[in-house]
């Protein structure tokens, strides 16, 4: 373990500040420019306008019998659900047991519906179909093995495969169609008069939901991960005045398995990874307005969510682990360190792991980030965030573009197997997922990351190529200490 840059104590915080140029986030952008591009519509700005606050949670179904034989599927509906299929779906539903759902839109296929009736079982509504909750209409792909597709179609199947925005097949374009479709659901989801709804449907679909309720284009096809039964959830709150709600994704396929259990990203094997990690809870987590919280210690929740962090990634064999300097981050990535370097007495390996470990300025997060507050949209787009406070965002913003930059730097653009695990405030992760996806600063807060939670982004084209977000806001290994998938509307109103 090799600790580089050894963080100032709490009385030396203030000249530890000066010496980066006055603030840690004090970077200026060298270009308004970038704070101004964006990549599409602003998130949420074709969603009809909502009276009151609306959560919508989507999950794929299980595992189906097309999925087990590497057959396209598209929306025919030929295939079930295999046994394994059927148990994932039971545990969505224990997963999703104690939430107070209103309703449940589900996919008319049968892989669909069955996950949806497993899921919703018990309850007396009736399920909703909707026919454009469909899987992508892939027409002469339909019912052909993979290896079928490449040898029957050759050039056509290799477009679909690297560039499906564009992707042409019987005279469609069948990803532009599917965001047409995702865009039709949205106005009947947020039209239902719940507060709390259950999507049930399939894989490219509910990418497309993700993306389209985010402002996000067809580009975003196979970026957006989502497992069999993996869960994600959206919150849309009502903006005043009317107009298109505000959109924060909770969090993105939570999987009935480990986030970090595979090796392919969408089908795609992958041999570089960055791997999120959220600091644990500090002692001042809960107080506002308190000086140098960058430098208050994990607490005992903290503690617990560091430790549960390194028991899911012993299975991993972590390469390098960069964090911020503050005392919690620092703390939490030390307990993963030495959790990974103890792999062979813990039974997980049969030899030691040396893992090499930094700390990172630029991961560092100013003072007034280190609140505890519902999400961080709400420090985004709420009075608290004066001229001041802005500036303070800003400054965390440009910072984040070099610290995404010495990521990728460290994962090595060669043909060798590099995991890396970033440890950091839940406010530099936002920026980080934003820089991975190419997004613009107003796109930090429509995104929610918990303490202790883990993201996973692979990188199947390597360090040069675009990341795969496989999940953001994974919370399920802290146990009985997790953030729950979803809460009881009636005492949350506000999520």
């Amino acid at each position: 373990m090799l600790l580089l840059a050894p963080s100032p104590a709490p009385a030396a915080a203030a000249d530890h500040r000066r010496k980066v140029g006055g603030s840690a986030l004090r970077v200026r952008c060298s270009s308004v420019r970038e704070l101004e591009r964006s990549p599409g519509p602003r998130p949420g700005e074709r969603l009809p306008p909502l009276r009151e606050a609306k959560r919508v949670v989507l999950v794929r179904h299980g595992q189906s019998t097309w999925n087990a034989e590497g057959r396209i599927q598209g929306s025919s509906d030929i295939s079930v659900l295999t046994p394994k299929g059927e148990s994932q779906a039971e545990t969505s539903r224990l997963m999703l047991l104690s939430d107070s759902f209103d309703a449940c839109f589900t996919s008319p296929l049968a892989r669909s519906r069955r996950t949806a009736e497993i899921i919703w079982a018990d309850r007396d509504d009736d399920l909703i179909p909707d026919s454009d909750l469909r899987e992508i209409d892939l027409y002469s792909f339909q019912g052909l093995l993979k290896n079928e597709g490449k040898e029957r179609y050759g050039v056509i199947y290799r477009q679909w495969q690297k560039n499906a925005a564009n992707f042409s097949i019987d005279g469609h374009y069948p990803v532009r169609e599917l965001w047409d479709r995702a865009q039709s659901c949205w106005e009947r989801i947020l039209a239902h008069e719940g507060k709390s709804v259950l999507v049930v449907a399939h894989n490219a679909v509910n990418q497309a939901l993700v993306a389209t309720s985010l402002g996000l284009g067809t580009e975003y096809f196979r970026i957006l991960l989502q497992s069999n039964c993996g869960a994600s959830v959206l919150d849309f709150t009502p903006q005043a005045g009317g107009g298109p709600p505000a959109v924060c994704l909770n969090r993105l396929n939570q999987t009935p398995n480990s986030p970090v259990a595979s090796g392919s990203s969408a089908g795609r094997k992958t041999s570089k990874r960055i791997i999120l990690a959220c600091q644990g809870a500090t002692q001042n987590s809960a107080e506002i307005g308190v000086s140098g919280m960058g430098y208050a210690p994990l607490n005992m929740l903290g503690i617990i969510q560091s430790q549960k962090t390194a028991e899911l990634l012993l299975d991993q064999k972590v390469n390098g682990i960069l964090c911020s300097p503050q005392v919690a981050a620092f703390d939490t990535a030390t307990t993963i360190c030495e959790v990974q370097e103890a792999a062979d007495c813990l039974g997980a390996d049969c030899v030691p792991r040396y893992v090499e470990m930094k700390k990172l300025l630029e991961l560092e997060i100013d003072d007034a980030f280190q609140t505890k507050q519902k999400s961080f949209g709400e420090i985004a787009q709420s009075g608290w965030l004066g001229s001041m406070e802005y500036r303070t965002l800003e400054g965390l913003w440009n910072q984040s573009k070099a610290a995404w930059q010495a990521l990728l730097n460290e994962l090595k653009d060669d043909t060798s197997e590099r995991i890396l695990v970033v440890v950091g405030h839940p406010g530099i992760n936002l920026a980080l997922i934003c820089r991975c996806l190419d997004l613009t600063m107003d796109y930090m807060s429509s995104f929610h990351l918990d303490d202790g939670s883990i993201s996973v982004i692979d990188f199947p084209d390597g360090p040069k190529g675009r990341g795969v977000v496989r999940c953001t806001n994974y919370t399920a290994h802290l146990g009985r200490w997790s953030i729950p998938i979803t809460r009881t509307m009636e005492t949350d109103e506000e999520f």
